[in-house]
């Protein structure tokens, strides 16, 4: 056991100084925004649909209508909370990104 541990504590300071270098080619394939020039000479983008903030305003409003509803078995209270949740955090995302479509 004590070798394990001075084996992770080892390869854990070890591992951040090993450096991933990129070349020109793949630093240019990335694009900090996802925004395009189209056939059409019109611009185009991408925005997040919001999955993630679905998922995770949907377990934490579930959560929170759980706590939320004191009585009886708590159903209600937990599938309210998490619709109310999931559309919430839905929005949230959708409306927080960086940049807007033209």
């Amino acid at each position: 056991m004590r070798k394990m541990m001075l084996a992770l504590g080892a390869s854990a300071m070890v591992l951040p100084s090993v450096m991933v270098t990129t070349t020109d080619a793949d630093a240019q394939r990335r694009y900090k925004y996802r925004e395009w020039k189209g056939n059409d000479g019109r611009w185009r983008c991408r925005k997040p649909d919001g999955t993630t903030g679905l998922i995770v305003g949907g377990v934490a409003g579930a959560l929170l209508g759980r706590t939320i509803d004191t009585r009886g078995d708590r159903t209600l209270g937990t599938l309210g909370g998490a619709a109310v949740g999931a559309l919430a955090g839905r929005e949230v995302e959708r409306g927080t990104s960086k940049r807007r479509c033209r």
